[in-house]
């Protein structure tokens, strides 16, 4: 044959191996690598140090006002304090502490906070369950009433609900507090609970019908367990709320029964502010959440990665 249609011939008795085509790797491992080692510069980390120290600042200079007296408060910033240890003493929380109003004040915003916190759980986990599982009339109409009670702002309730405690004697007492808190958080706590408990796989729950369990014994020994991150997590944010809530104990609470932030607010004047009480008393008050959220803080993280994991 001529030289324009040659034929390559190869050695009788060899095959021609075939080589698979190369696989990609997913993009997921190299994106997650990429990101990991772009948190663990040197950069980044020096600039999370960074927000980390503006974050911290501000508590640390409540943190030492509280400890300095109102004279050395009223001569120089908090920050002379670092070059002079001497003007630091527990004096101003012994005085807060023997001050029966601030005192009387701190032991209300303890029974508005926790007995709201386990009302609106407690209510929450056994709607959400109802709402997810359980079939009765009229139950996805109510559902979406309690989803739209999600825009109905605060503020716009208040009157109508100051009218109504004052007619039945709640306007001004503890109760009427929490009523008002529990009323205005379950929206939001049900909303919450049902859409977790309904991820629950529903074959579990079959089993569990089939093994003769009740719907009570289902929820407290199955519901309850498996939601535990999302009930963690929805009794931190409602501690928090109520616990820094000023504008409802402001209308709601009376002298007997105001809570420590109304307590706090009382101590401004017209020209100037009784940094002996607020210092220590806003740190007072920022402790406690902080204890609070470090204490659960495991199962808070849980639950805010329970809806992106499957």
């Amino acid at each position: 044959m001529s030289s324009q249609g040659t034929i390559e011939r190869r050695p009788p008795g060899r095959a021609t191996a075939l080589r698979p085509a190369p696989v990609p790797s997913p993009p997921g491992p190299r994106r997650r690598n990429r990101l990991s080692r772009l948190l663990s510069s040197s950069a980044v980390q020096a600039l999370l140090m960074l927000v980390a120290l503006v974050w911290i600042t501000p508590l640390a200079g409540l943190l030492l006002s509280s400890m300095r007296s109102e004279q050395d408060n009223a001569s120089g910033g908090w920050w002379t304090a670092l070059t002079d240890p001497s003007q630091l003493s527990l004096d101003n929380y012994g005085a807060l502490l023997e001050d029966s109003g601030i005192a009387e004040a701190f032991g209300n915003t303890v029974l508005i906070s926790v007995p709201t916190t386990v009302l609106v759980v407690g209510i929450a986990a056994l709607a959400g369950y109802a709402f997810a599982w359980l079939e009765f009339p009229g139950r996805d109409g109510i559902f979406l009433v309690v989803v739209g009670l999600l825009v109905v702002p605060v503020q716009i309730g208040l009157l109508p609900v100051a009218k109504l405690f004052g007619a039945v004697g709640l306007f001004g007492t503890i109760p009427g507090v929490v009523l008002f808190h529990v009323a205005y958080g379950l929206p939001f706590a049900v909303f919450l609970l049902r859409n977790y408990f309904a991820e629950i796989p529903r074959e579990m729950l079959e089993a569990a019908r089939m093994d003769g369990g009740t719907e009570w014994r289902i929820f407290f020994r199955l519901v309850l367990p498996l939601g535990r991150p999302a009930i963690a997590s929805l009794a931190i944010f409602q501690f928090l709320w109520v616990w820094n809530d000023m504008l409802v104990a402001l209308l709601f609470a009376d002298s007997g029964s105001q809570p420590l932030t109304v307590a706090l607010q009382s101590q401004i004047r017209q020209f100037g502010s009784n940094i002996g009480v607020l210092a220590p008393g806003a740190f007072l008050s920022l402790v406690v959440p902080l204890v609070v959220f470090f204490a659960f803080q495991r199962h808070f993280v849980q639950g805010v990665m329970a809806g992106s994991v499957k």
